[in-house]
């Protein structure tokens, strides 16, 4: 599936174990912090088959890095004796490149990095990045796709103020800062599994962070990173997935590797909707139940955050009753509504809210995947229709769901 442009998909149902693999949104920073040092990276429980990941390590070979991946262990270590400051990029591009930027600026005082998907600045919110490398001393410029930083000497350490809770500016922050001189305070940081996982194996590098809850962050720049080895967290978003396609398609699945202390709130949520599990040493057991309307909005972690919506409303669209989602990080972000809407999901935006008439079934069609969130909304959605689901655009999944056809292959029957 990870290389085929369309998938098909058939009234189904999951049942069996299913193992989550190591978080996507973890190891991409943990990818891009690897250009701190000339050490040898080690990480596990990692990722290796997702196409976003190929994607950075194909980055890194280019900028001078090489690795060795088996199974879910990698090994990254550096080929030459001073690394490119300049990744020359023309294939896809992934939004990763902004932290490859500050990697690259905080240890060698230069970079340049192709823009995300080859957007413009002001297109997509490159503002918060280019703020903080400007308030760590450096110059930023656009140039001819390329997003480029250059500081004399080291950056310096600096009180960093985000206006919001910007996941992907407190992971920019963080690796500048590692490496600056002097003190760097992030405040009004986003604190989520992925940015703990990031500081967890920075400070195991020699870096000097402290996290002081969702006032601050403080990093005291150190002039060396050494390598490392690390155990990547699991993809709570892999979890949720397997944990909400149970329950609509009166499954029982036991889901190993759970990261509960990740998604205790939405597993909240999902219990007073209809989910019935329990938990066991190191596994969620999910056994169906009957899905409810939800109400959320999604909010700052340990809220549910805007990646889980696209669920929910599959959710939501199988429970008998009105369901209402709001997204307050990205208002109006609901583009994977009227895809669904193709296959019978009943629903209206009253404002920035999502509103769905669940409970009518649904039925198989041609769909598109606009991105990896709704295109593995959508795959669920298809699990419970009636004929084929046929979803174009499918490498979208892939960029998310390690090994999904495998996994499927080994949790489905057709009903």
């Amino acid at each position: 599936m990870e290389t085929n442009q369309v998938l098909r998909v058939s009234k189904s149902r999951l049942a069996g174990t299913v193992r989550v693999s190591g978080a996507k949104n973890s190891a991409l920073r943990l990818l891009a912090a690897s250009l701190l040092t000339e050490g040898d990276i080690e990480l596990d429980n990692f990722p290796n088959q997702l196409l976003d990941v190929k994607v950075h390590l194909d980055m890194l070979r280019v900028l001078g890095k090489d690795y060795a991946a088996d199974g879910s262990y990698i090994k990254i270590w550096e080929e030459h004796s001073k690394l490119a400051s300049k990744l020359v990029w023309d294939e896809r591009s992934i939004r990763n490149t902004l932290l490859i930027l500050g990697a690259l600026t905080t240890r060698f005082g230069e970079g340049k990095v192709p823009l995300p998907g080859g957007c413009k600045l002001g297109e997509r919110k490159y503002d918060l990045h280019v703020m903080l490398l400007e308030n760590l001393g450096a110059k930023v410029w656009e140039e001819d796709n390329y997003l480029c930083a250059k500081v004399d000497g080291r950056l310096v350490g600096a009180d960093i103020h985000l206006p919001i809770r910007s996941t992907g500016a407190t992971e920019n922050s963080i690796i500048c800062g590692s490496l600056a001189k002097g003190t760097t305070t992030i405040w009004n940081p986003h604190i989520r599994p992925e940015i703990m996982d990031l500081i967890d194996m920075l400070n195991k590098m020699g870096a000097r962070v402290k996290v002081y809850g969702q006032k601050c962050i403080v990093i005291e720049g150190v002039e060396k990173l050494s390598g490392v080895y690390h155990h990547v967290i699991p993809d709570n978003m892999e979890a949720l997935t397997w944990a909400i396609g149970s329950v609509i398609t009166g499954g029982d699945v036991e889901i190993l590797n759970f990261p509960f202390e990740h998604l205790e709130v939405p597993l909240v949520f999902l219990r007073e909707s209809g989910m019935k599990f329990y938990r066991g040493e190191e596994s969620l057991i999910v056994k169906g139940g009957t899905p409810y309307p939800v109400e959320i909005s999604t909010g700052p972690y340990p809220g549910i955050n805007s990646d889980m919506q696209p669920l929910f409303a599959v959710y939501g669209a199988m429970s008998k009753g009105e369901s209402k989602i709001i997204d307050l990080r990205f208002p109006g972000r609901y583009g994977y509504a009227e895809e669904l809407a193709k296959m019978g999901m009943n629903y209206h935006v009253d404002g920035g809210m999502l509103v769905i008439d669940g409970g009518t079934k649904l039925k198989g069609t041609t769909v598109t995947a606009l991105d990896l969130r709704a295109g593995i909304a959508l795959l669920l959605a298809g699990m419970t229709a009636e004929g084929e689901t046929v979803i174009e655009n499918a490498w979208q999944i892939g960029r998310g769901y390690e090994n999904l056809s495998e996994k499927l292959k080994n949790l489905t029957s057709l009903i």
